[in-house]
């Protein structure tokens, strides 16, 4: 800043002011010092500033990596931060390794921290080397944003103790840090009183994800409950899991309907999805082999994704608002860092049902 200055012929405060956009430069002054900044390639160091305002100016958004187990077969290149952001969820060769709801959460979160003139690093929490990632992020942020199942309970309230961590989605399981979620099982009870009293449906089956992962337990937790009230017979535990995306969907449902035609198994009349990607690849495989939705089988999901609205027959699904939960907890968190001293926020958004022709509403 002392080069510009000299350059350009004024004060270092004169300088500041005009790189930070804070108090009142004459336009011409304004001019010398850009022009001083350009020709000396001036960028201003962000390690300074933070160690001045006591803040690096970066929040966290830390996802679970939900791919396949192990590294890929073939070597990755290094691939720049706006690849990586255009490009989430898919893997080399086109596998799906996320879903459009980490894509969501992501164009909310950033949305929210360019509002706020934060900058937005993202990290997947990638095994083996997970947790000691988010530990180094969490020492060079102002705050974290986790998506539940990122870190185990106890490790979360570890890193709470360092920075302040807003939850999104799940459940909290201690004070020591903040949650946003939505409200899975009255949407969910909502969609089986709908199946059963509206199409008379009474063989009804849940296509959960990946055990213990706390939204799906909750929305089966509601699919049950809901079930039982309407006198139907549940399981304790789900039958039929998938995990999460629109591939590992389509291999649970080619066994589904490879074990119905070998008299192995039934089509039950609905599938009440953990998710629209899991719905998604259910949908993919009974349209390949023939088998009418839902005439045959009625299908639903979860979330409101973009997919569950173009595909055909459009995907009945309870929709959340995915990309308001990611700007919903940088707000919580930008809250947090203007008062520590405010007590941590539990908040749980509504969700509600989209009728569609998947579950045969016309």
């Amino acid at each position: 800043m002392k080069d510009v200055a000299q350059r350009s012929g004024v004060s270092v405060s004169t300088v500041s002011r005009v790189v930070n956009a804070t108090g009142y430069v004459k336009a011409h002054t304004r001019l010398l010092v850009e022009k001083a900044i350009t020709e000396l390639g001036f960028v201003p160091s962000g390690a300074a500033r933070g160690l001045v305002a006591r803040r690096s100016g970066l929040l966290g958004l830390c996802l679970p990596d939900v791919g396949p187990a192990g590294p890929p077969r073939k070597p990755v290149p290094r691939r720049s931060q706006v690849e990586l952001v255009a490009d989430f969820g898919h893997a080399p060769g086109g596998t799906v390794r996320g879903s459009q709801y980490f894509g969501e959460i992501l164009r909310g979160a950033e949305y929210a921290a360019w509002e706020a003139d934060y900058t937005l690093a993202v990290t997947v929490a990638r095994p083996p080397q997970a947790e000691a990632r988010i530990r180094d992020l969490a020492g060079q942020v102002d705050g974290l944003v986790m998506v539940a199942g990122t870190l185990p309970d106890t490790l979360l309230e570890h890193v709470a103790h360092r920075v302040p961590v807003v939850l999104v989605a799940g459940r909290r399981t201690s004070g020591g840090y903040d949650h946003v979620g939505v409200d899975n099982d009255e949407g969910i009870r909502t969609l089986v009183e709908h199946l059963v009293s509206a199409h008379r449906l009474r063989d009804v089956r849940f296509v959960a994800g990946p055990p213990g992962t706390p939204d799906d337990i909750d929305r089966f937790r509601g699919f049950r409950a809901a079930a039982r009230l309407l006198g139907l017979s549940v399981p304790m535990e789900p039958v039929l899991r998938g995990d999460f995306t629109r591939a590992g969907a389509r291999r649970l449902a080619e066994k589904v309907v490879a074990d119905h035609r070998s008299g192995r198994g039934h089509l039950p009349e609905a599938l009440v999805c953990t998710n629209d990607e899991t719905a998604l690849g259910f949908l993919d495989v009974l349209s390949a082999e023939g088998v009418s939705v839902p005439g045959e089988v009625a299908v639903t999901g979860f979330d409101g994704s973009d997919g569950a609205r173009t595909c055909s027959p459009r995907l009945t699904t309870v929709e959340q608002p995915v990309a308001d939960l990611g700007r919903l907890a940088v707000s919580v968190l930008q809250a947090c860092l203007a008062n520590p001293r405010l007590p941590r926020q539990d908040l749980v958004v509504p969700s509600r049902v989209l009728l569609r022709e998947s579950c045969g509403v016309h």
